[in-house]
């Protein structure tokens, strides 16, 4: 149609570091997880300066346990900011030194779901909300699972005491997530990615130790 702009190859859609000239930066809060640090910064060269305040984040990793009959884990946990329940994936922040990002994954997935996977491949990477945070977040896909031994089971506390399990086939938890009974932004975009993954039966996904060159340290 005349007028109608010219789809751009989807290969040539990508994200990508774009420096500008830091004038100052300062820490404003310092809390018990993350902290806020306000930028000065400009645009250009010529451009005024600009003032932005956001937490500095480590980042996280989110896991969608699959099991072989194809259903996924969702876990319903209270979350005081938004005063709900929420349904979500096993999921956790970077905050363990030197741990690399599987293995990071993986602890997660044993202290909140008492499972261990086989076979790990990464859904999708995205930042949580760029407007006001540095958090990034890989999604893995976890499949071939086993249970973690009583005994070596993590014990839950505080509001991870009262998770719950719940097993859902994709296609209703697909389902959940269109018709708006699911808000958790780890479990939104890694049932959606792993639907469109099953399409081509999870060949084209990336292997767990991809490049995550958006986590903050890797920049």
């Amino acid at each position: 149609m005349p007028g109608t702009p010219e789809a751009t190859p989807a290969k040539q859609v990508s994200d990508a570091p774009s420096p500008r000239r830091l004038l100052s930066t300062e820490k404003v809060y310092q809390g018990r997880i993350w902290d806020v640090v306000s930028d000065t910064f400009q645009l250009s060269d010529s451009g005024d300066a600009l003032t932005r305040d956001y937490i500095d984040h480590p980042g996280a990793v989110a896991v969608l346990p699959m099991n072989d009959e194809g259903q996924v884990l969702l876990l319903k946990q209270y979350r005081h900011p938004v005063g709900m329940d929420l349904w979500e994936v096993p999921a956790g922040l970077l905050d363990v030194e030197g741990e690399g990002f599987v293995e990071g994954a993986a602890r997660e997935l044993a202290e909140e779901a008492d499972l261990a996977a086989g076979t790990w491949n990464v859904l999708a990477d995205l930042f949580n909300s760029p407007g006001s945070s540095s958090e990034a977040i890989r999604i893995y896909l976890a499949r071939d699972l086993t249970e973690v031994p009583h005994h070596e089971r993590h014990e839950r506390t505080d509001e991870e005491a009262e998770i719950e399990f719940h097993w859902i086939s994709l296609d209703d938890a697909v389902a959940s997530v269109l018709a708006g009974r699911l808000h958790n932004p780890s479990a939104v975009v890694g049932i959606l990615a792993a639907a469109a993954a099953r399409a081509a039966n999870y060949e084209g996904l990336r292997p767990a130790d991809a490049p995550w060159p958006a986590h903050p340290s890797q920049r």
